[in-house]
């Protein structure tokens, strides 16, 4: 019998204490990785962009306005990242706790220092963003940052958890000062060196390891690769002694192969998400580990 009236306790109790977590939605996976690594077991994360989708352009389906629509708090990248698919997902959801200035709204680029903020804006200059380059998360110690501020608005959506997200936050933050020196190692050889990226994506990992990027296969952000760019580009590669090209993994090959059979670079295939529940340090773990090991063959 009290087996019983425990059975019937625990079947009317856990609906309410699974609605009791935070429902956090996250645009891209390495928010939803932050998000998860800030939110722990209060936070229920989904991420709407998969980690083989061009952030860019990503697949807006209908089942993302109610996700939205039931959602506590929302982990976008800002600086127009998705500016092409989010807006409309958010206006259909009509979720007041989401809204810009809203507690639930976490603008991760708010608290960024952006690189490459055009000083003019015009449409021959390719799909250039507005407010700077929105490919930050690279950088690890932005991502330091980005999981302060969702540390911050978590509090105010969720005062009974704030203590706990503050300490995720404050051990993710250790967790990156920690692995930052093995990185700056593991990447030393290649410090000062030339590369070549697809598109502009890897611009503050750059940046945060000490290479230099000298150009793109696409002749401008979000244009394709012409034969008349690749002409220019392969003589220079050669001049510059470029060896590794960093492509993101949800590109196609074809491109990168060519030019590379034209100038013996290496053609480096890396993501710019976690896969699955990865965490964000495996993804850099990861990416580290690939652009030292092809620059060491």
């Amino acid at each position: 019998m009290r087996s019983l009236v425990f059975l019937a306790v625990l079947v009317t109790t856990w609906p309410a204490a699974a609605a009791d977590k935070l429902r956090v939605v996250a645009t891209t996976a390495d928010l939803g990785a932050l998000a998860r690594a800030v939110g722990g077991d209060a936070a229920d994360v989904t991420t709407l962009a998969r980690p083989t989708e061009d952030p860019h352009f990503v697949d807006a389906k209908p089942s993302y306005i109610r996700t939205l629509n039931q959602a506590d708090a929302l982990v976008e990248g800002g600086a127009a990242l998705e500016a092409g698919w989010l807006p409309p997902l958010l206006e259909g959801a009509r979720n007041a706790r989401l809204a810009a200035g809203a507690l639930g709204r976490i603008v991760a680029s708010d608290g960024i220092t952006l690189r490459e903020v055009p000083s003019q804006l015009d449409r021959s200059m390719g799909d250039v963003h507005p407010f700077g380059n929105p490919h930050y998360l690279l950088d690890p110690l932005n991502a330091k940052t980005v999981a302060t501020a969702i540390a911050t608005h978590l509090c105010g959506v969720d005062h009974a958890h704030c203590d706990d997200y503050r300490a995720r936050a404050t051990r993710f933050g250790e967790t990156i000062d920690r692995k930052l020196p093995e990185w700056q190692a593991a990447l030393a050889p290649v410090r000062g060196a030339k590369l070549v990226t697809y598109h502009k994506s890897f611009d503050y990992l750059a940046a945060r390891f000490g290479f230099d990027i000298i150009d793109t296969l696409e002749p401008k952000p979000g244009i394709p690769p012409s034969p008349t760019h690749l002409a220019e580009l392969v003589p220079h590669m050669q001049a510059a002694k470029v060896r590794l090209i960093l492509v993101e993994a949800y590109r196609e090959r074809q491109t990168p192969a060519l030019v590379a059979a034209k100038t013996n670079a290496r053609v480096v295939v890396l993501p710019i998400m976690p896969a699955g529940n990865d965490d964000y340090v495996k993804l850099i773990d990861d990416d580290v580990r690939e652009i030292a090991k092809a620059w060491a063959s």
